[in-house]
């Protein structure tokens, strides 16, 4: 990609109104662009990273046995009066209202009653189960708290896997699957993730998990065991920071802020009982379906991946997810942009994904732009390197000088 044919820009100054991490350097970089509070846009760069956390999130859920759909934004009131939360006590809904009517259609802000439903047409044996479903669709909030740039918005993206079970055991083999599952992602997306047990909420009156990251941009609290996989949210939890760990009794709790980047559920039969989703057995009894939710919100986790990467100039993009994984930079004219240019040509022709720098702008302020969007590698063309090319990763602090065979040479085992 030509950076002087790219639709976004950096900005040179800091948005006034934008106090989280995230949001500052991900608006300066031309990764998003605020339309209200909690609602953001996502530009080129932001958009092609968020598809890449989303490719990641696909390929572990398919590697587990979920299937892709797509469910529709608008709900029936009448559905969801029948579970009891088209009224809910935060109003979190937003409603429409049509031809100055009471409201009967709402925005979905999360889809158990929808995938419910449609479930009641394809599940009525034993033998129709397990399954698993899922879906990369937009939800809507009424959040009171949209101040944390992307990681709490009004207007998302949510990942959410549903699954439908004939026993509490193996819902509990597949939950466990799912939870390994989500752990590979936060990995695979530069994450350490904590699996901490927490409230259910509105969802469910069993301890949920949820899958937190430590940073002081966090709203949550949570407990946690600096020896084992012990961690409670601080909502929930009796244990303070300072007592040995109820788990392995070994070492110290400790307590820090973080950001919730995931969480599953245990449904039970909560919404197939209500809106009688039921199978029968194998002695011909009318059961309940068992079921549980997963979500992971894509643009929360790369609100997060940016509040842990980043430093003083910029972001540090975690390579699997980086919108590019080279920053192509050509500083000069004449000679060196022809050498640019054709390095550029070849490195695409390769199939590399690069953002090649070729506009009439000073070395100074190409150099300043590369940190701050935060590519993992940066690639100079200059006088000053001759014949080789200055390669240089984000994250680290020394240079190498390489011709282009060392180039394509030191990446292709990659």
């Amino acid at each position: 990609m030509l950076q002087s044919q790219l639709f976004s820009k950096t900005l040179r100054t800091v948005p006034a109104d934008e106090v989280a991490v995230n949001a500052r350097l991900l608006t300066q970089a031309g990764f998003i662009d605020k339309q209200l509070a909690g609602v953001y846009s996502f530009l080129p760069l932001g958009y092609l990273t968020v598809k890449k956390i989303e490719q990641v999130i696909r390929e572990e859920m398919n590697a587990i046995g979920a299937q892709e759909l797509i469910m529709t934004a608008l709900q029936p009131k009448e559905l969801w009066k029948r579970t009891g939360r088209w009224v809910t006590t935060e109003e979190v809904m937003f409603k429409i209202i049509e031809k100055d009517a009471e409201p009967s259609v709402g925005l979905a802000w999360t889809h158990e009653e929808a995938i419910t439903e449609i479930a009641k047409r394809f599940i009525n044996s034993y033998r129709d189960l397990p399954r698993a479903v899922y879906q990369f669709q937009t939800k809507f909030r009424n959040e009171p708290r949209a101040k944390s740039g992307i990681i709490r918005m009004r207007e998302f993206v949510m990942k959410d896997l549903y699954s439908f079970h004939a026993t509490r055991e193996d819902l509990d083999t597949y939950y466990e699957q799912v939870k390994e599952a989500y752990l590979k992602i936060f990995q695979r997306c530069g994450l350490k993730a904590l699996v901490v047990e927490a409230s259910g909420g509105a969802f469910t009156k069993q301890y949920s998990h949820e899958f937190q990251v430590l940073s002081d941009a966090g709203e949550d609290n949570i407990v946690y065991c600096l020896s084992c996989n012990y961690a409670q949210n601080k909502e929930v939890s009796q244990v303070q920071a300072g007592d040995n760990c109820p788990l392995c009794g070994q070492a110290k709790i400790a307590q820090g802020k973080s950001v919730e980047v995931g969480n599953i559920f245990k449904l039970g039969t909560k919404f197939s009982e209500a809106l009688e989703l039921f199978y029968t057995n194998q002695v011909g009894e009318r059961c309940p379906v068992i079921m549980a939710s997963y979500g992971i919100g894509p643009g929360r986790v790369m609100g997060t991946i940016v509040e842990v990467h980043h430093d003083e100039l910029g972001i540090i993009w975690p390579e699997e997810i980086s919108p590019y994984r080279f920053h192509l930079l050509s500083l000069g004219e004449g000679d060196v942009q022809v050498k640019s240019e054709q390095i550029y040509n070849n490195l695409s022709s390769a199939g590399w994904e690069v953002l090649y720098d070729d506009r009439k702008e000073s070395p100074g302020i190409k150099l300043k732009d590369a940190d701050l969007i935060g590519l993992p590698w940066r690639l100079v063309v200059s006088a000053k390197t001759g014949d080789k090319l200055e390669l240089k990763k984000r994250s680290g602090h020394t240079t190498e000088y390489l011709s282009f065979t060392e180039l394509m040479n030191k990446f292709s085992v990659h």
